[in-house]
């Protein structure tokens, strides 16, 4: 995986900023594991025609939960549409390596701030149920934001509300294009993913001048 940092900043880093999906949460099996008793052998063909509707209300515009309705209509699906969100959507691990990880940085006096694309009822749950923004500094959803990732949009606004230069943060993402387009508003940024491992990732982040173990 590609861990090599964009244009360096002659700030050190001061503080990360963690995606969520792939890097703190996973959802257990998979996405199309989890859709599979509401549609079995289409729910990859589903989720992926339902993630193109979601992509619009990432950025806050429009209510995906209606579009998700129409779908499973479509589909032949009469369970209500508040069930199937909870049991799929809802479906979230937290990865305790991560949070783990998240807690050496915050005692070692970095900031610790979450940027991940969500559209509001999932970014919501994450808030509420899972507590989320009482573990992060700054807390950065897309749906809030108004931009999601990549577009540099995303990073430059949450580089503003976490209060810093864009150069004194690190940025950590499963997604290749989301770390260009951090790069890309000047931040330092790494691809890592739970797959590789948390020793690894720690690596690369001493790398980058922070103190991570």
């Amino acid at each position: 995986m590609d861990a090599v940092p964009g244009p360096q900043s002659t700030a050190p880093v001061r503080h990360v900023l963690f995606d969520a999906d792939g890097v703190l949460q996973v959802v257990p099996g998979g996405w199309y594991v989890a859709m599979e008793p509401y549609l079995g052998d289409r729910a990859r063909e589903f989720l992926h025609k339902t993630w193109k509707d979601e992509l619009p209300t990432l950025a806050g515009e429009g209510d995906y939960l209606p579009m998700l309705a129409t779908a499973l209509l479509e589909y032949g699906v009469t369970a209500p549409v508040e069930d199937v969100y909870r049991d799929v959507w809802h479906r979230i691990e937290l990865i305790e390596e991560s949070f783990a990880l998240i807690e050496t940085l915050r005692h070692k006096g970095y900031g610790v701030h979450l940027g991940t694309n969500q559209e509001q009822h999932r970014g919501g749950h994450m808030r509420s149920a899972l507590g989320y923004d009482a573990i992060f500094d700054t807390s950065c959803y897309s749906y809030d934001l108004g931009f999601a990732k990549p577009d540099p949009a995303f990073f430059t606004e949450a580089a503003r509300r976490i209060g810093v230069d864009p150069g004194a943060i690190l940025f950590i993402d499963d997604s290749i294009k989301n770390v260009e387009g951090a790069r890309d508003a000047g931040m330092v940024a790494v691809h890592w993913d739970v797959d590789q491992g948390h020793d690894y990732l720690i690596d690369v982040l001493v790398e980058h001048g922070v103190a991570a173990c």
